[in-house]
């Protein structure tokens, strides 16, 4: 099949690198023709992916017409507030689409198959979400996802697309619910690392790990969510991998606030979006709408946009009244 990735960073790349191993006809498309140049001359993207030999016989592309116009597929991989941008030529393209973007968009609340819906009306919408690092996922370590649609036959299709020994598909019918584990992870792993760079240890984090998935439930039931979606692997999966793991953009932007860096001095470092900064705000904005309890989002929120001084922050989410576990009441 002829499949379009649009987004030529790390995430984008690993599964179009993927893919082209099937022997699908691969077009990269991305926005900066220097990056594409550089990578059709290197073989290599240095900074997302070090040590990984990416095809030579895939097309980079930068017009976008031009790379999704005869696309059986389309793989979107770009950041998340670019993406109804980016995503606004599909509104004639009645092939599949599938989401492998993990966000929520500022201005209205929504998941990126609800931008979806919007920009590309005539399209089969499916999302991709689950712990999968991408340089891991491109150095053929064993991963499983899951692949989410509203359909299930396009759940099923976009399974057969991807799934292979090394990189296990599941299905789901929860797209939202999937979605939403996928975007929330990244605040979490904010907080997370915020942890790692004060010195605290494994004990807080499984603490704040846990509470986390009390959060995301919460916000997925109040969008609609299945509730047992969050305990699995675009939940309490990709939470886990993303609060720990030292490739975490999102977890290391965190640990770098911990240790005492600025914010303003940290962004312009960052080799790509930590998706985290932009969606702590949208989420805050989508749970007070909601009018769900999200204390763990809020103090992220405090910290990235209200200057709240970082053991100050953590100081007054670790101090709040102490209550059951399984009490209903929020928190």
């Amino acid at each position: 099949m002829k499949i379009a990735v649009l987004g030529s960073g790390a995430w984008g790349l690993a599964l179009g690198r993927m893919l082209r191993q099937d022997g699908h006809a691969l077009i990269i498309w991305g926005n900066d023709p220097a990056q594409l140049e550089e990578i059709r001359q290197t073989g290599h993207h240095k900074t997302g992916l070090p040590g990984i030999e990416l095809p030579r016989d895939w097309r980079l592309e930068p017009d976008l017409h031009r790379a999704i116009a005869e696309a059986d597929w389309v793989v979107a991989a770009m950041p998340s507030q670019a993406f109804r941008e980016v995503t606004r030529s599909l509104v004639e393209y009645a092939g599949g689409v599938v989401s492998a973007t993990k966000g929520i968009e500022l201005a209205s609340g929504l998941t990126m198959s609800g931008v979806l819906r919007e920009t590309a009306p005539r399209a089969r919408i499916a999302a991709l979400s689950g712990p999968s690092l991408a340089l891991e996922v491109a150095s053929g370590a064993p991963a499983a996802v899951v692949a989410a649609s509203a359909d299930p036959a396009t759940a099923l299709d976009v399974q057969r697309l991807f799934h292979r020994p090394a990189f296990r598909v599941y299905t789901s019918r929860d797209l939202v619910g999937v979605e939403l584990g996928g975007a929330l992870k990244n605040v979490f792993a904010i907080a997370a690392g915020v942890g790692d760079g004060l010195g605290y240890g494994d004990n807080s984090k499984a603490a704040l790990i846990t509470r986390a998935i009390v959060e995301m439930r919460r916000m997925g039931v109040a969008c609609g969510a299945q509730a047992e979606t969050f305990s699995g692997l675009s939940g309490l999966g990709d939470l886990t991998v993303t609060c720990f793991s030292r490739l975490s953009r999102n977890r290391g932007l965190g640990e770098r606030l911990g240790r005492g860096e600025r914010l303003e001095d940290i962004l312009p470092t960052l080799t790509a979006v930590a998706e985290g900064y932009p969606t702590a705000r949208a989420a805050l904005l989508l749970a007070r709408r909601l009018e769900v309890d999200t204390p763990i989002i809020e103090a992220v929120y405090a910290m990235l946009y209200e200057g709240k001084v970082i053991p100050r922050a953590v100081q007054d989410l670790i101090g709040r009244d102490s209550r059951p576990e399984t009490d209903p009441a929020p928190g």
